[in-house]
């Protein structure tokens, strides 16, 4: 993209015929609109809130499904700043790390505000990091549907009509208008949050066997006990300007909320994916085995766009840090007992052809910056490493 540093790869994002992606245009789409129109989209909000408080008969007025991450953290405040009862639901799926880990648990104490954290068993986590990493190239399938699920699920439950989440999936792909006024659906939570894979999808597997009963937690309620409640997913991002690195600074300040003291392997932000040791490593380094780009490529997308750094800073980002091995790969493996030629085996079966090929049984992958470089070894079967050739 000429705007950011996605390429043309990049999942959902199409490009113009001037060379630029739905993500630079889809965010100029919303930066050009005007502070009173920005007042409007609050006045909708305030007169949600209005109504909530008349008609509410539930003990809380929302869920909010929150990680402990910075976006948590400022949903929250927007919500207790309206003077909402809100129940924070949080979906555990054991990939914390320490220091988001304890920007979560100081939740509970900085909003004055309930907290339900479900996990599930290790035995079934580890089961579903092996089921989502053969199926689909994602261990993380299980957190993604978690906190998808979840919190809906409650909703149902306790007849709370309102989940608030925090920004859109438009963020990245462009793939939505500003005026569209998108909400949390069971399509975006299948489609795109959980890869087209329900719960069903995962039980009475061969090797990993999982029944119907250790995936409660994963079961989407039907549309009948949806309406019957009213429940509604709403986005945040929808009525206030969405901006991450001011957000960051606004917690930090007025709840002392903690970025990672050491620094990532995969991208210069220290601020995301705190609660997921994964997400910004071996999750993300199989999108880059699958599609050539990862997280420094997302991170200097949104930085670019929103004017903290340059262009040319953003693709020396993108070269230090997308084609990493992240040391975290070796916990992982350790995690689910499996050798790293077996996760490569099947990791590269994952591969688009549009991206790599296969010289002298060593991956190879355009730079897109410059020469083609060479990556790890090739361990893909004789017909897979055929197909590749």
């Amino acid at each position: 993209c000429k705007g950011c540093t996605y390429p043309e790869i990049a999942v959902n994002v199409s490009f113009d015929k001037s060379g630029y992606s739905s993500t630079y245009n889809t965010f100029h789409s919303w930066e050009t609109i005007p502070n009173k129109v920005w007042m409007k989209r609050k006045k909708v909000f305030e007169n949600i809130v209005k109504k909530i408080k008349k008609n509410n008969k539930s003990n809380y007025d929302c869920i909010i499904a929150v990680s402990g991450g910075k976006d948590s953290y400022y949903q929250t405040h927007v919500i207790k700043e309206y003077g909402l009862k809100p129940l924070l639901v949080t979906y555990n799926g054991n990939n914390y790390l320490s220091t988001g880990w304890h920007n979560l648990n100081r939740m509970r104490q900085v909003f004055d505000a309930d907290h339900l954290i479900l996990g599930p068993s290790q035995d079934s986590l580890i089961k579903l990091n092996l089921l989502g990493f053969n199926k689909m190239g994602d261990m993380n399938w299980h957190n993604h549907c978690g906190i998808l699920t979840l919190p809906i699920q409650l909703a149902v439950k306790f007849k709370i009509p309102y989940v608030i989440y925090g920004e859109p999936f438009w963020d990245i792909s462009g793939m939505y208008k500003p005026e569209d006024f998108i909400e949390f659906t069971q399509k975006v939570r299948l489609e795109h949050g959980m890869r087209g894979f329900d719960w069903s999808d995962m039980i009475g597997k061969k090797n990993f066997y999982l029944s119907e009963k250790d995936l409660q937690w994963a079961k989407y309620p039907t549309d009948e006990e949806i309406t019957k409640v009213g429940v509604r997913g709403l986005y945040i991002g929808n009525y206030f300007k969405w901006d991450p690195n001011k957000h960051k600074d606004l917690i930090i300040k007025k709840y002392k909320w903690k970025s990672s003291p050491i620094p990532f392997e995969r991208t210069y932000r220290r601020f995301s994916n705190l609660d997921d040791r994964y997400e910004n490593g071996s999750h993300d380094y199989l999108k880059f085995i699958k599609f050539g780009y990862g997280r420094a490529t997302d991170h200097s997308s949104k930085d670019i766009l929103t004017g903290y750094i340059s262009r040319e800073k953003g693709i020396e980002y993108v070269k230090k840090h997308d084609h990493v091995i992240p040391s975290d790969l070796n916990h992982w493996l350790k995690y689910v007992g499996m050798k790293k030629e077996e996760f490569y085996k099947k990791a590269d079966t994952f591969r688009s052809n549009k991206v790599w090929w296969i010289e002298k049984n060593y991956w190879y992958k355009d730079n897109i910056w410059g020469q083609p470089k060479k990556y790890e070894k090739v361990f893909l079967s004789r017909k897979l490493q055929k197909y590749y050739e």
